[in-house]
């Protein structure tokens, strides 16, 4: 599955432009690797995923075309979260 679909499907980013955006700012790593928008995402893999000065890293654990809301986290595990600041 595309990385900008998984984001939006999974709900860890509401909009897949927003998914695809963010990739191609280079905010988003899968396994430690820089991703694109269009880079293939397994079961399995680590995402690495940059909001503002927040770092999220998770899990995925399932891949689905669409998924309800209250489903949505199923598709993931939350390994951690990391504030970073300069300095």
């Amino acid at each position: 599955m595309r990385l900008d679909k998984y984001l939006k499907v999974s709900r860890l980013i509401k909009r897949r432009t927003v998914a695809k955006d963010v990739s191609e700012q280079g905010r988003v790593w899968i396994n430690g690797r820089e991703a694109k928008p269009s880079s293939t995402v397994q079961v399995g893999d680590e995402l690495t995923i940059q909001f503002g000065q927040k770092y999220v890293v998770v899990r995925v654990d399932q891949l689905s075309e669409s998924t309800r809301k209250e489903d949505a986290a199923l598709m993931y595990t939350l390994l951690r979260e990391e504030a970073r600041t300069n300095g």
